[in-house]
Protein backbone atom coordinates (compact mmCIF):
# COMPACT_ATOMS: atom_id res chain seq x y z
CA UNK A 1 0.00 0.00 0.00
CA UNK A 2 3.13 2.15 1.18
CA UNK A 3 6.02 2.71 -0.94
CA UNK A 4 9.18 1.24 0.08
CA UNK A 5 10.69 4.93 1.24
CA UNK A 6 7.35 5.99 2.96
CA UNK A 7 7.86 2.74 4.96
CA UNK A 8 11.37 3.47 5.72
CA UNK A 9 10.66 6.91 7.09
CA UNK A 10 7.96 5.85 8.96
CA UNK A 11 10.24 2.68 10.88
CA UNK A 12 12.73 6.31 11.44
CA UNK A 13 10.22 8.68 12.52
CA UNK A 14 8.48 5.91 15.04
CA UNK A 15 12.56 4.79 16.75
CA UNK A 16 13.69 7.84 16.86
CA UNK A 17 10.37 9.03 19.06
CA UNK A 18 11.13 5.35 21.20
CA UNK A 19 14.36 6.67 21.34
CA UNK A 20 13.76 9.77 22.70
CA UNK A 21 11.34 8.94 25.03
CA UNK A 22 13.41 6.19 26.62
CA UNK A 23 16.25 9.36 26.72
CA UNK A 24 14.41 11.15 29.48
CA UNK A 25 11.59 8.51 30.33
CA UNK A 26 13.46 5.19 31.32
CA UNK A 27 12.15 2.00 31.26
CA UNK A 28 10.82 0.58 34.64
CA UNK A 29 11.85 -3.15 35.17
CA UNK A 30 8.83 -4.85 36.66
CA UNK A 31 10.53 -7.92 37.79
CA UNK A 32 11.69 -8.03 41.86
CA UNK A 33 15.13 -7.66 42.85
CA UNK A 34 17.08 -10.78 43.95
CA UNK A 35 17.98 -12.06 47.41
CA UNK A 36 20.22 -13.76 48.92
CA UNK A 37 18.82 -17.29 50.41
CA UNK A 38 18.05 -17.36 53.87
CA UNK A 39 20.58 -17.94 56.77
CA UNK A 40 17.87 -20.10 58.55
CA UNK A 41 15.09 -21.98 57.32
CA UNK A 42 11.85 -19.46 57.62
CA UNK A 43 9.20 -21.67 58.81
CA UNK A 44 5.94 -22.56 56.63
CA UNK A 45 2.66 -21.47 58.80
CA UNK A 46 -0.11 -22.83 56.94
CA UNK A 47 -3.50 -20.33 57.71
CA UNK A 48 -0.65 -18.04 59.26
CA UNK A 49 -0.50 -20.04 62.32
CA UNK A 50 1.98 -18.86 64.53
CA UNK A 51 2.36 -15.30 62.32
CA UNK A 52 1.66 -12.50 64.61
CA UNK A 53 1.19 -9.36 62.31
CA UNK A 54 0.92 -5.71 63.66
CA UNK A 55 -1.71 -3.71 61.12
CA UNK A 56 -0.41 0.61 61.51
CA UNK A 57 -4.13 1.50 60.74
CA UNK A 58 -2.61 4.98 60.38
CA UNK A 59 -1.04 3.53 56.98
CA UNK A 60 -3.76 2.82 55.11
CA UNK A 61 -7.26 1.46 55.00
CA UNK A 62 -7.94 -0.75 58.61
CA UNK A 63 -11.41 -2.03 57.83
CA UNK A 64 -10.08 -3.73 54.12
CA UNK A 65 -6.93 -4.79 55.33
CA UNK A 66 -8.23 -6.29 58.56
CA UNK A 67 -11.49 -8.27 56.74
CA UNK A 68 -8.64 -9.36 53.77
CA UNK A 69 -5.98 -10.91 56.18
CA UNK A 70 -8.55 -12.37 58.12
CA UNK A 71 -9.44 -14.35 54.64
CA UNK A 72 -6.18 -14.96 53.48
CA UNK A 73 -4.53 -16.04 56.95
CA UNK A 74 -7.63 -16.79 59.31
CA UNK A 75 -5.08 -18.54 62.37
CA UNK A 76 -2.83 -15.36 62.50
CA UNK A 77 -2.83 -13.54 65.36
CA UNK A 78 -3.96 -9.73 64.09
CA UNK A 79 -3.01 -6.92 66.59
CA UNK A 80 -4.06 -3.46 65.51
CA UNK A 81 -2.16 -0.42 66.13
CA UNK A 82 -4.98 2.33 66.79
CA UNK A 83 -4.28 6.02 65.90
CA UNK A 84 -2.69 7.37 68.96
CA UNK A 85 -0.86 3.58 70.17
CA UNK A 86 2.87 3.46 69.88
CA UNK A 87 3.69 1.46 66.78
CA UNK A 88 7.11 0.81 68.51
CA UNK A 89 5.49 -1.01 71.45
CA UNK A 90 3.40 -2.75 69.80
CA UNK A 91 6.00 -4.16 67.71
CA UNK A 92 8.42 -4.80 70.48
CA UNK A 93 5.22 -6.96 72.12
CA UNK A 94 4.66 -8.75 68.69
CA UNK A 95 7.75 -10.13 68.80
CA UNK A 96 8.57 -10.67 72.17
CA UNK A 97 5.62 -13.03 72.12
CA UNK A 98 6.85 -14.46 68.58
CA UNK A 99 10.17 -14.67 70.33
CA UNK A 100 9.38 -17.05 73.25
CA UNK A 101 6.81 -18.96 71.14
CA UNK A 102 7.88 -19.50 67.73
CA UNK A 103 6.51 -18.56 64.59
CA UNK A 104 7.22 -15.05 62.51
CA UNK A 105 6.51 -11.29 62.92
CA UNK A 106 4.27 -9.65 60.25
CA UNK A 107 4.02 -5.93 59.53
CA UNK A 108 1.69 -4.06 57.71
CA UNK A 109 1.98 -0.59 57.08
CA UNK A 110 4.48 1.77 54.72
CA UNK A 111 8.07 1.85 54.32
CA UNK A 112 8.45 3.68 57.66
CA UNK A 113 6.45 1.33 59.40
CA UNK A 114 8.35 -1.30 57.79
CA UNK A 115 11.71 0.29 58.55
CA UNK A 116 10.46 -0.37 62.64
CA UNK A 117 9.48 -3.69 62.38
CA UNK A 118 12.89 -4.79 60.78
CA UNK A 119 15.13 -3.47 63.40
CA UNK A 120 13.78 -5.68 65.84
CA UNK A 121 13.61 -8.65 63.63
CA UNK A 122 17.21 -8.22 63.06
CA UNK A 123 17.32 -7.86 66.84
CA UNK A 124 15.02 -10.77 67.56
CA UNK A 125 16.26 -12.79 64.95
CA UNK A 126 12.97 -13.50 63.49
CA UNK A 127 11.70 -13.93 60.13
CA UNK A 128 9.39 -10.87 59.20
CA UNK A 129 6.52 -10.79 56.68
CA UNK A 130 6.06 -7.99 54.52
CA UNK A 131 2.24 -6.81 53.87
CA UNK A 132 1.96 -3.42 51.53
CA UNK A 133 -0.59 -1.74 53.36
CA UNK A 134 1.05 2.49 52.71
CA UNK A 135 1.07 5.32 50.47
CA UNK A 136 4.49 3.67 49.29
CA UNK A 137 5.25 0.10 49.05
CA UNK A 138 8.83 0.70 47.67
CA UNK A 139 10.15 -2.12 50.05
CA UNK A 140 7.46 -4.61 49.35
CA UNK A 141 7.32 -4.02 45.59
CA UNK A 142 11.27 -5.07 45.48
CA UNK A 143 10.59 -7.81 47.63
CA UNK A 144 8.00 -9.15 44.86
CA UNK A 145 5.22 -8.78 47.55
CA UNK A 146 2.93 -5.78 46.01
CA UNK A 147 -0.28 -6.73 47.51
CA UNK A 148 -1.08 -8.42 50.54
CA UNK A 149 -2.52 -11.94 48.91
CA UNK A 150 1.35 -12.24 47.34
CA UNK A 151 2.80 -12.31 51.19
CA UNK A 152 -0.03 -14.03 52.74
CA UNK A 153 1.16 -17.06 49.94
CA UNK A 154 4.80 -16.60 50.60
CA UNK A 155 4.26 -17.38 54.67
CA UNK A 156 2.32 -20.32 54.12
CA UNK A 157 4.98 -21.89 51.22
CA UNK A 158 7.35 -20.75 53.84
CA UNK A 159 9.91 -19.38 50.94
CA UNK A 160 12.32 -16.47 52.32
CA UNK A 161 15.44 -15.12 51.58
CA UNK A 162 17.81 -12.53 53.19
CA UNK A 163 18.26 -8.56 52.33
CA UNK A 164 20.92 -5.87 53.14
CA UNK A 165 20.69 -3.45 56.00
CA UNK A 166 21.31 -0.14 55.21
CA UNK A 167 23.02 1.52 58.79
CA UNK A 168 23.16 5.52 60.18
CA UNK A 169 25.33 5.30 63.32
CA UNK A 170 25.58 8.97 65.36
CA UNK A 171 26.25 9.91 68.84
CA UNK A 172 26.49 6.01 69.81
CA UNK A 173 22.54 5.90 68.23
CA UNK A 174 22.43 3.28 65.47
CA UNK A 175 19.24 3.16 62.78
CA UNK A 176 18.43 1.60 59.89
CA UNK A 177 17.06 2.32 56.39
CA UNK A 178 15.47 -0.26 53.93
CA UNK A 179 15.51 1.93 51.00
CA UNK A 180 17.22 5.14 51.52
CA UNK A 181 19.28 7.89 53.23
CA UNK A 182 19.66 11.68 52.05
CA UNK A 183 20.46 14.95 53.46
CA UNK A 184 20.38 18.06 51.74
CA UNK A 185 16.79 18.92 49.41
CA UNK A 186 16.08 15.32 48.50
CA UNK A 187 13.39 15.21 51.04
CA UNK A 188 11.68 18.13 49.27
CA UNK A 189 12.55 17.32 46.10
CA UNK A 190 10.50 14.03 46.80
CA UNK A 191 7.75 15.52 47.97
CA UNK A 192 7.33 18.00 45.09
CA UNK A 193 7.43 15.38 42.65
CA UNK A 194 4.88 13.44 44.77
CA UNK A 195 2.70 16.07 44.79
CA UNK A 196 2.57 16.87 40.97
CA UNK A 197 3.08 13.04 40.14
CA UNK A 198 -0.40 11.60 39.84
CA UNK A 199 -1.50 14.43 37.42
CA UNK A 200 1.46 15.05 35.29
CA UNK A 201 3.52 12.26 35.38
CA UNK A 202 6.72 10.51 37.52
CA UNK A 203 9.27 12.53 35.14
CA UNK A 204 7.73 15.88 34.40
CA UNK A 205 6.60 16.11 38.17
CA UNK A 206 10.07 15.34 38.97
CA UNK A 207 11.25 18.16 36.47
CA UNK A 208 9.07 20.94 37.95
CA UNK A 209 9.96 19.72 41.47
CA UNK A 210 13.78 20.12 41.01
CA UNK A 211 13.21 23.92 39.90
CA UNK A 212 11.10 24.46 42.30
CA UNK A 213 13.24 23.39 45.60
CA UNK A 214 16.36 24.50 43.33
CA UNK A 215 15.36 28.11 43.45
CA UNK A 216 14.25 28.29 46.71
CA UNK A 217 17.02 26.18 48.66
CA UNK A 218 20.61 26.78 49.80
CA UNK A 219 23.43 24.20 49.47
CA UNK A 220 24.69 22.93 52.81
CA UNK A 221 28.73 22.54 54.10
CA UNK A 222 29.75 19.40 55.38
CA UNK A 223 32.76 16.94 55.34
CA UNK A 224 32.47 13.87 53.38
CA UNK A 225 35.42 11.38 54.47
CA UNK A 226 37.26 14.32 55.64
CA UNK A 227 36.89 16.26 52.65
CA UNK A 228 34.86 19.50 52.91
CA UNK A 229 32.08 19.93 50.13
CA UNK A 230 29.21 22.01 49.62
CA UNK A 231 26.37 20.08 49.02
CA UNK A 232 23.13 20.87 47.22
CA UNK A 233 22.01 16.97 48.06
CA UNK A 234 23.63 13.23 49.45
CA UNK A 235 21.43 10.48 48.45
CA UNK A 236 22.49 7.05 49.79
CA UNK A 237 20.49 3.68 48.53
CA UNK A 238 20.64 0.61 50.21
CA UNK A 239 22.07 -1.49 47.25
CA UNK A 240 22.41 0.25 43.58
CA UNK A 241 19.65 1.80 42.03
CA UNK A 242 18.32 2.27 38.66
CA UNK A 243 17.54 4.43 36.89
CA UNK A 244 20.66 6.54 36.63
CA UNK A 245 19.77 10.08 37.04
CA UNK A 246 17.10 12.06 40.31
CA UNK A 247 14.75 9.03 40.06
CA UNK A 248 16.04 6.35 41.58
CA UNK A 249 12.82 3.74 41.50
CA UNK A 250 14.26 -0.17 41.81
CA UNK A 251 17.13 -2.12 42.49
CA UNK A 252 18.23 -5.39 40.60
CA UNK A 253 19.06 -7.05 43.75
CA UNK A 254 19.21 -6.49 47.59
CA UNK A 255 21.73 -7.81 48.63
CA UNK A 256 25.10 -6.62 47.16
CA UNK A 257 26.17 -5.11 49.87
CA UNK A 258 26.78 -1.82 48.27
CA UNK A 259 25.42 1.72 48.91
CA UNK A 260 24.11 3.77 45.93
CA UNK A 261 25.69 7.20 46.25
CA UNK A 262 24.33 10.29 44.00
CA UNK A 263 25.61 13.93 45.05
CA UNK A 264 24.69 17.32 44.01
CA UNK A 265 27.89 19.83 44.28
CA UNK A 266 26.96 22.87 44.85
CA UNK A 267 30.65 24.77 44.57
CA UNK A 268 30.84 24.67 40.73
CA UNK A 269 29.67 28.34 39.33
CA UNK A 270 26.36 28.39 38.07
CA UNK A 271 25.52 24.67 39.95
CA UNK A 272 21.90 25.15 40.07
CA UNK A 273 21.46 26.21 36.21
CA UNK A 274 23.74 23.70 34.87
CA UNK A 275 22.13 21.01 37.17
CA UNK A 276 18.57 22.09 35.70
CA UNK A 277 20.10 21.85 32.13
CA UNK A 278 21.88 18.48 32.32
CA UNK A 279 18.85 17.14 33.88
CA UNK A 280 16.70 18.53 31.03
CA UNK A 281 18.90 17.58 28.40
CA UNK A 282 19.48 13.88 29.53
CA UNK A 283 23.16 14.46 30.03
CA UNK A 284 23.08 14.32 33.70
CA UNK A 285 25.60 11.53 33.88
CA UNK A 286 28.33 13.65 31.88
CA UNK A 287 27.75 17.07 34.30
CA UNK A 288 30.18 18.10 36.30
CA UNK A 289 28.18 19.14 38.90
CA UNK A 290 26.94 15.52 39.45
CA UNK A 291 28.37 12.41 40.98
CA UNK A 292 26.96 9.04 41.21
CA UNK A 293 29.27 6.42 42.85
CA UNK A 294 29.30 3.25 44.71
CA UNK A 295 30.32 2.62 48.51
CA UNK A 296 30.53 0.32 51.54
CA UNK A 297 30.51 3.08 54.02
CA UNK A 298 30.56 6.35 54.00
CA UNK A 299 31.50 9.33 57.07
CA UNK A 300 29.75 12.74 56.92
CA UNK A 301 30.29 15.66 59.73
CA UNK A 302 28.98 18.63 60.68
CA UNK A 303 25.31 17.41 59.19
CA UNK A 304 23.31 18.29 62.32
CA UNK A 305 23.97 21.90 61.94
CA UNK A 306 23.25 22.38 58.17
CA UNK A 307 20.30 19.82 57.59
CA UNK A 308 18.35 17.35 58.57
CA UNK A 309 17.84 13.74 57.07
CA UNK A 310 15.90 11.46 56.01
CA UNK A 311 15.38 7.36 56.18
CA UNK A 312 13.12 5.91 53.97
CA UNK A 313 10.71 8.89 53.87
CA UNK A 314 10.94 9.34 57.31
CA UNK A 315 12.35 13.16 58.24
CA UNK A 316 14.57 13.43 61.50
CA UNK A 317 17.17 15.64 63.25
CA UNK A 318 20.80 14.52 62.45
CA UNK A 319 23.80 14.15 64.70
CA UNK A 320 27.07 16.07 63.93
CA UNK A 321 28.81 13.23 62.75
CA UNK A 322 27.04 10.25 60.72
CA UNK A 323 28.69 6.95 59.69
CA UNK A 324 26.71 5.21 56.58
CA UNK A 325 27.45 1.66 56.29
CA UNK A 326 25.38 -1.68 55.69
CA UNK A 327 24.58 -4.91 57.59
CA UNK A 328 24.90 -7.49 54.66
CA UNK A 329 22.05 -10.13 54.98
CA UNK A 330 21.13 -9.42 58.06
CA UNK A 331 17.28 -9.31 57.45
CA UNK A 332 15.12 -12.57 56.86
CA UNK A 333 12.42 -12.00 55.02
CA UNK A 334 9.52 -14.33 52.81
CA UNK A 335 9.42 -14.05 49.38
CA UNK A 336 6.79 -14.48 46.77
CA UNK A 337 6.18 -18.45 46.46
CA UNK A 338 7.29 -18.93 42.89
CA UNK A 339 10.54 -17.78 42.69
Amino acid sequence: MHSPTRVLADIALGAGIAAATCHWWPRHQDEPADSARPKVPVPALPSGDGLVVVVNTDAGSEAVTEVELRALLPRADLRLCEAGEDLHTALREAAAYVWARGGALGVVGGDGTVNAAAALAVESHLPLAVFPGGTLNHFATDLGLPTLKDTAEAVESGRGGTVDLGRVTGDGDCTYFLNTFSIGVYPELVRAREARETSLGKWPALALGLLRVLADGTPIDVAVDGQPRRLWLLFAGNSRYDPRGFAPSYRPSLDDGLLDLRIVDGKHPFARTRLVVAFLTGTLARSRVYQETTAVRLRIDCVGKASDCTRDGEVGPASDTLIIDKRPRALTVYLPAGR
